[in-house]
């Protein structure tokens, strides 16, 4: 299969409007998962991979890295579909704040909202601003921010 038999099923740049929300499915953070990002990153530090060491911190067990939630977060977002085919680029991640902690266990699921659109037609689409939110099974934020990508103009 080469690229141009990929079908696009993502929204082109006029197919987005503020105020539109998408949902994903879950996911639930195993330790495999903390262990793998800490081998990715060289990020062994001992509140994500020291039972022992953690249970004497304020969370009292081990923690999943912010960035290992940012990044299976937006894999969640990209399994909707909604830019599969009309990405352009990610662009930025504007005010990203980490807010509660992420543990072994825990299924996390990502709920977007666009909160704007500009047209930039130089690069053949737009920007658009989403409102991203990665909550918890309990519906608790557990980080938010915006991230802003590009996308492909209609044909």
């Amino acid at each position: 299969m080469n690229a141009s038999s990929i079908q696009q099923r993502g929204y082109y740049f006029e197919e987005f409007s503020p105020g539109q929300k998408i949902v994903s499915v879950g996911r639930t953070i195993t330790e495999s998962d903390i262990i793998s990002f800490a081998g990715l990153t060289g990020d062994y530090n001992q509140i994500h991979t020291d039972q022992e060491f953690s249970k004497n911190t304020p969370f009292g067990q081990r923690v999943a890295h912010g960035l290992l939630c940012l990044s299976i977060g937006m894999g969640l977002a990209t399994r909707t579909g909604f830019i599969e085919g009309t990405v352009l680029a990610f662009r930025e991640i504007v005010n990203w704040k980490f807010i509660k902690p992420v543990y072994i266990g825990d299924t996390i699921h990502v709920e977007l909202e666009v909160m704007e659109t500009k047209e930039i037609r130089r690069l053949g689409g737009g920007l658009i601003q989403i409102k991203a939110e990665i909550k918890n099974q309990q519906g608790d934020v557990t980080a938010r921010g915006l991230w802003e990508a590009l996308i492909a103009s209609r044909p």
